[in-house]
């Protein structure tokens, strides 16, 4: 049966999510407001998006049979992936039975790993990328290093929110290097990228819309700061220049109309002083994109949804200088509870999103802050303030 009705579709839907973490459990709450039917899969129970989910399934997605078993369970109308560790080569069979793999199955195939994004875009497209090189040992590792010269940056080819990667300066530190992207791997692959360090003056992230029947869309540009390869905090507008922002909108519709399908995509660029370079992307909301929750009109989950599901998107709206920075856990815990929430919230135009993770580790996101200021400066500030004043603690500390 046709999901579409005309230029739109049926509603509810049966979504599956595959991954639950804090960006999909936004994404739940934005499907539910529609009246559909979310089925959280994650491989941890209580995940992020099954506190909020219809139900809740944990499995290994890297295990086709588990992927068979829940598919057949719910016989959803789309499965979405959140994540990259996925048996990707499951969802083309899942696609050909008639459902809907968003964006696509190929499409997914593809960006779950960084070197067949990197090929299609350097390869196929002739975009600008780095210059990159791949190991899958430490001697292979070793000697790319040295080819593209140092400093370099090192990571895995399939990791999430920045895991794994490092920038090598000097001969010495590849070693360290491959361990930690080792250790920082998704998957069942031990393979690495190395690439070309760019000094770039700001990083951004193009937020692309692709829909099934209407022109591909885009959010104003976001910038965004990382530390160990993890996003610490973005700000919407990038404060970029329009001529830049063009070339990067120009790149993220060549690379996402090869790819196909509907969805947001997060895009991501180095911005030099004269070039618009293409870095990575993600078929799905982005973590620098949480900052959008308080500056548009529209949030990138809602953007997300409607693209999925054909509904149509009318404006998206910048609602002035806004910013995000993480809330980060310093220590393990195997139980949490939260201070300075209160402190955090007095400030005006500021909002706090805690994910509900079960656990805590050393610099696992467990929440963002998210603030408007008078300017990009004021509202970065305001944000790593709020976020400074929120603290994890054990919950007998509460007593």
């Amino acid at each position: 049966m046709n999901k579409f009705i005309g230029n739109s579709i049926q509603l509810p839907q049966k979504l599956m999510l595959l991954g639950s973490g804090e960006l999909g459990k936004e994404f739940v709450i934005a499907a539910q407001r529609l009246g559909n039917y979310v089925i959280a899969v994650d491989r941890y129970e209580n995940a992020p998006a099954m506190q909020v989910a219809d139900c809740a399934e944990v499995i290994s997605m890297l295990s086709a049979d588990d992927l068979e078993r829940i598919v057949e369970k719910y016989r959803p109308d789309f499965i979405i992936p959140e994540i990259e560790a996925i048996r990707t080569e499951k969802l083309l069979e899942f696609e050909a039975r008639g459902i809907t793999v968003i964006p696509t199955a190929a499409a997914t195939n593809y960006t779950m790993n960084r070197d067949r994004i990197r090929e299609l875009a350097h390869q196929e497209l002739g975009i600008r990328t780095a210059k990159y090189g791949y190991a899958s040992t430490l001697e292979e590792l070793i000697a790319i290093s040295d080819e593209i010269g140092f400093p370099n940056v090192i990571k895995p080819v399939m990791s999430s929110s920045g895991k794994g990667q490092s920038v090598v300066k000097e001969k010495a530190e590849v070693e360290k290097a491959w361990n930690y992207a080792i250790a920082g791997s998704r998957g069942d692959t031990q393979k690495v990228i190395v690439e070309e360090f760019i000094n770039f003056e700001i990083e951004i992230t193009l937020l692309t819309i692709k829909q099934w029947n209407a022109p591909t869309i885009f959010c104003s540009p976001i910038g965004h700061r990382q530390e160990r390869g993890d996003y610490q905090e973005s700000w919407q507008p990038a404060g970029i220049s329009e001529q830049m922002t063009a070339q990067a909108q120009e790149i993220a519709k060549k690379v996402t109309d090869a790819l196909g399908g509907a969805g947001i995509f997060g895009v991501e660029f180095f911005i030099t002083q004269d070039e618009v370079i293409f870095s990575e992307l993600s078929p799905r909301p982005h973590d620098t994109g949480m900052v959008t929750l308080i500056s548009q009109n529209l949030n990138e989950f809602e953007l997300h949804l409607r693209a999925i599901l054909g509904l149509p998107i009318p404006c998206i709206e910048q609602l002035g200088a806004s910013a995000s920075a993480v809330i980060l856990a310093s220590e393990k815990l195997d139980a949490i509870a939260y201070t300075g929430v209160a402190e955090a919230l007095s400030e005006k135009d500021v909002d706090i999103r805690i994910f509900g993770k079960p656990t805590a580790h050393p610099y696992r996101r467990m929440g963002v802050a998210l603030a408007k200021g008078s300017n990009i400066q004021h509202a970065r500030e305001k944000a790593t303030t709020a976020a400074s004043k929120v603290k994890l603690i054990e919950p007998r500390q509460l007593c």
